[in-house]
């Protein structure tokens, strides 16, 4: 089992949060991702890269866009649309103008004007007048004739001829002054008003005979029999072979929208996802359950997991990209430099299995994700400069480009064209190029992902652990004495942290910032007292432990305000634990033998070490400490104090609570013991220069020196 594996005891809700978290993702999935599974990507004149397709079943050859477009102009041209005549308007309106004409002054408007009126409305409603409405309907068609029907007959006329309202109103108007009448006296008349549509649209009709010409056209130029190959891995891509296979996809599609395999493929899908988001649970319950319970880890995880299936699929699906472009190496970058490398191979397979679904062929796609995302996991065991994330982009592309290759061998193709030769398409190689120089990227992202969910990468841990960062190197100039005792806690913790597989560099940078409360009463640390002077032979014991005790609460305030990461944050806090200031506690038990001390204004606030990083910086704090108080350094008294530090530690149950083992303890103390033995080894002692002769001046002898 997994150091990090402790029982964690989840409450009802949380198994709740969890079922639904997990069902949400299984349907958020389901339904973007598509279930007809006919998106193959290929292109017109170039090879087909998958294996030789054979229908079941006998399917036609659908015209192309370009055909069926030209073919529609050209039964556009028979195309005329049905206007209904209404003859009932014409007479109606001529009736009015009659009875108006008889209330006129016969002297100014003779006989004769009314029959010329009538004439002329009679050649307008002839003619047809059609709306302006129904008008530009039939323009925005492109119509050139209509069919006129009254009845059961109909009679084709040219919509050239037909007049609007004002049109009909100009014609009657036209050329009166030349046959002897008045246009001015016409125009007090208001002839518009006897000037209706008497043809009115008839879209019921014209879409019914458009519909007769469209079933007459033949969407179709043959047909593939059952068994007959389409098209088979390396053959060129013409035309024709390009119109086939958009009609075998469209033919799959219909076969799917008439039976019920689309609830099947949909029940089919829930269960494909549903197993692998249960296989990864699987892995967290059984060996990193601490992920579980971390609100972070988890939604970064699910950020991933969703986000690559689904811009798999957007893209695919509306023929935008190749998946090859895609960089997915990427999850594991991420889920390496703030996680852990099992996990990151397991979330990477599991996320390029659920994008896999999208394509119609995945053994290539799965085989060459695969071997990027283990490239990209080995080459950043530890991530700390930005040149490493330049070697993993390199190595991934290079490890995927080989791969491909390998795969493209193996189906016989070859480098060379030739007759009869499959020849490599290069186009996916230029993908998984461009794709391997997305990788670029992740170090700018990793920035935004370490402030969106609160990790703290190997590259920020670098960065904080310059000692001229502002906040060190005012401890360095405040408290000297407390950052050469960080120093040399970081040597020695880091090194134990490699020693047992830990993180050594957050540690290392932990252990900088443990005493950083320090700054604020520096004077009260004896590491920092130059003289004799003690500030706490003038006050009471009780004063000392808060003062000692409050470097703690002063230094998560320092860190707070300066922004350090809540990682390093949290080794301010739990150095100590929930140990005693024993000195004073002692002290004061001593000072007061009638009186029973309570030891909780001695304790520090913690909390004890929860992860094995902040046990071994309680362990190098104590140790290298209470160090330098040793009167003679050798390899006894060195040994005696690291065993009763670390075991007085372990006795009071501050590591109860972290994932350390008694077999990293042990390793712990030997590397404390080496490590202390060379920084207090004894110094030769060098012999002084001696006159040769005292009676001669300036004559000396140069002493040899030892040999090791």
């Amino acid at each position: 089992m997994s150091r990090y594996n402790k029982p964690v005891n989840f409450k009802t809700k949380d198994i709740l949060l969890q079922a639904v978290v997990l069902a949400g993702t299984i349907a958020l999935l389901a339904c973007f991702i598509p279930r007809d599974h006919s998106f193959l990507q290929y292109e017109l004149n170039h090879p087909w890269p998958y294996s030789q397709i054979i229908p079941d079943f006998e399917f036609p050859i659908l015209k192309s866009d370009e055909q069926l477009a030209h073919e529609r102009d050209s039964i556009h041209e028979l195309y005329e649309p049905y206007l209904q005549l209404l003859p009932l308007v014409e007479s109606a309106q001529l009736n009015r103008f009659r009875s108006d004409f008889r209330q006129l002054n016969p002297q100014e408007y003779p006989v004769a004007y009314r029959s010329f009126i009538e004439g002329r409305l009679r050649q307008a409603y002839e003619r047809g007048i059609i709306s302006n409405s129904d008008r530009e309907v039939l323009i925005g068609d492109s119509v050139h004739n209509v069919q006129v029907y009254y009845g059961i007959e109909a009679q084709s006329r040219s919509l050239a001829r037909l007049l609007t309202q004002k049109e009909a109103y100009e014609s009657l108007l036209a050329d009166t002054d030349t046959l002897g009448y008045s246009s001015q006296k016409l125009k007090k008349l208001n002839l518009n008003q006897y000037l209706e549509p008497n043809l009115s649209y008839d879209k019921a009709k014209s879409e019914a005979e458009w519909k007769g010409l469209e079933e007459g056209l033949l969407t179709s130029s043959g047909m593939v029999m059952a068994g007959q190959s389409i098209v088979d891995r390396g053959q060129m891509v013409d035309e024709k072979t390009y119109l086939i296979l958009k009609s075998y996809e469209h033919a799959l599609d219909q076969q799917r929208r008439q039976g019920t395999d689309d609830d099947l493929q949909l029940a089919g899908q829930v269960l494909y996802i549903a197993v692998i988001c249960l296989g990864l649970l699987l892995y967290f319950d059984l060996f990193r359950r601490d992920y579980v319970s971390s609100l972070r880890s988890v939604t970064l995880l699910l950020t991933q997991l969703l986000l690559f299936p689904l811009l798999t699929n957007i893209l695919v699906s509306h023929g935008m990209i190749m998946v090859y472009l895609i960089p997915y190496a990427m999850l594991p970058i991420f889920v390496r430099v703030f996680m852990d490398s099992r996990t990151a191979f397991i979330t990477h397979m599991a996320t390029i299995l659920l994008c896999s679904m999208t394509l119609k062929y995945p053994y290539e796609f799965l085989v060459t994700q695969f071997v990027a995302g283990l490239a990209a996991i080995y080459s950043l065991r530890e991530l700390s400069t930005r040149s490493q994330i330049i070697r993993t982009a390199i190595l991934v592309t290079v490890a995927s480009l080989l791969v491909y290759l390998s795969i493209d061998l193996l189906h016989g193709r070859t480098l060379m064209k030739g007759d009869g030769i499959m020849p490599i398409e290069w186009n996916y190689y230029k993908h998984i190029m461009i794709s391997g120089t997305l990788l670029l990227f992740s170090y700018p992202l990793m920035y935004f992902l370490e402030k969106i969910f609160g990790f703290t990468s190997n590259v920020t841990l670098v960065e904080l652990s310059n000692i001229n960062s502002d906040l060190l190197r005012k401890l360095s100039e405040v408290a000297p004495g407390t950052f050469q005792h960080s120093m040399q806690v970081a040597n020695l913790a880091a090194e134990v942290a490699l020693k047992i597989g830990a993180k050594s560099q957050l540690v290392r940078t932990g252990a900088l910032y443990h005493d950083i409360g320090k700054i604020q009463n520096p004077a009260f640390f004896t590491e920092n007292q130059a003289g004799s002077i003690n500030p706490h032979d003038q006050i009471d014991n009780r004063q000392s432990a808060q003062i000692i005790i409050r470097h703690v609460s002063d230094g998560e305030q320092l860190a707070e305000r300066h922004r350090l990461p809540r990682v390093i944050r949290d080794f301010i806090s739990t150095h100590h634990g929930r140990g005693l200031a024993r000195y004073f506690y002692v002290s004061y038990q001593n000072a007061h033998p009638e009186e029973e001390v309570d030891p909780e204004p001695f304790r520090y606030p913690g909390p004890n070490p929860s992860t094995a990083e902040q046990a071994i910086l309680m362990m190098a704090d104590a140790v290298e400490a209470s160090a330098r108080s040793l009167k003679d350094y050798n390899e006894e008294t060195i040994g005696a104090l690291v065993d009763r530090i670390i075991d007085a530690q372990m006795a009071q149950g501050f590591f109860v609570d972290c994932p350390i083992t008694f077999k990293d303890i042990k390793l712990a103390k030997e590397v404390f013991k080496e490590k202390l033995k060379i920084v207090y080894h004894t110094r030769i002692s060098y012999p002084e220069l001696k006159k040769k002769d005292e009676g001669a001046e300036g004559s000396v002898v140069t002493p040899q020196l030892p040999t090791a």
